[in-house]
């Protein structure tokens, strides 16, 4: 797993630094060299099935390499956010509070759910920022994301399963990174839920995303979790409550329909560049 890191203050790293989280020397090396004040540690092995099939590289990366990242954060007195993730909980309920008890139903969201505690147990001054199905203009580490991925389908005219019965709480990734930056600013601590502010199922998340980009709804097709084989469970009503970034924080969780509508200026954007 690479995480890339950025210093301002030590040019002769250039502009970027990539290192493997889960190598422990690796990683002092670099904290030694660039001496962040604050870091955000975002580097996961997000492929839900793999983490299933592949525990022994999902602790590796997810928990070591967080391990480590706490460690060397702690040795420096940094200041870090650990982006983590609505999969925690179990999905029986939805609309989960901060406050609420995680209980992970794969491995992936175990994997998470330790990082957090090692976070929790080694580093001074921390944030746990967890996000839900993030999304945005551009893939990131060559990864597509779900929005992406459904408008490349639906402009190649064909129809893709999308499920009815599963709830999340869509993040637009330059939101979260906005909120994200607004915590290290003023030094936030403990747990947020900074993913976007609307419940909604997968399936009305895709049929919003298709009217906003003036795409066929009618191609979708209205899907089941049991009508899938996937090698991990998934939780069914993930979706988180953003109630206390939105009373704390300038920047707020946006509404679905002003996220997308940002996505849309977004791509637009990138188009007019490319």
């Amino acid at each position: 797993m690479v995480y890339s890191g950025y210093s301002k203050d030590q040019p002769a790293f250039g502009a970027a630094v990539q290192f493997d989280v889960s190598d422990k020397t690796m990683v002092e090396k670099v904290f030694e060299e660039i001496n962040p004040e604050v870091v955000v540690h975002a580097a996961t092995l997000t492929d839900v099935d793999k983490c299933e099939t592949n525990k022994e590289l999902a602790w590796k990366v997810n928990v070591e390499g967080t391990r480590n990242i706490a460690e060397a954060v702690k040795k420096r007195r940094a200041f870090l956010v650990y982006i983590s993730t609505d999969y925690v909980f179990n999905g029986e309920k939805g609309n989960y509070k901060e406050t609420d008890t995680p209980d992970p139903v794969n491995y992936y969201a175990l994997t998470k759910l330790k990082a957090e505690e090692l976070v929790q147990d080694i580093a001074d001054d921390y944030c746990i920022a967890r996000g839900s199905v993030i999304y945005g203009a551009s893939p990131a580490a060559g990864k597509i994301n779900f929005a992406l991925w459904l408008i490349n389908k639906l402009k190649g005219n064909e129809s893709p399963k999308v499920l009815i019965d599963q709830w999340n709480s869509p993040t637009l990734n330059t939101n979260m990174a906005d909120m994200t930056l607004e915590i290290i600013e003023r030094k936030l601590t403990g747990i947020y839920h900074i993913s976007g502010a609307t419940r909604i199922s997968r399936y009305d998340y895709a049929k919003l995303l298709a009217q906003t980009f003036n795409l066929n709804t009618d191609l979708l097709t209205p899907s089941t979790l049991a009508e899938f084989s996937w090698s991990a469970k998934r939780p069914k009503d993930s979706s988180l409550d953003t109630s206390k970034a939105q009373q704390t924080l300038k920047n707020k969780p946006l509404q679905i329909q002003q996220a997308l509508e940002q996505l849309k200026k977004e791509l637009e954007g990138t188009s007019e560049t490319a």
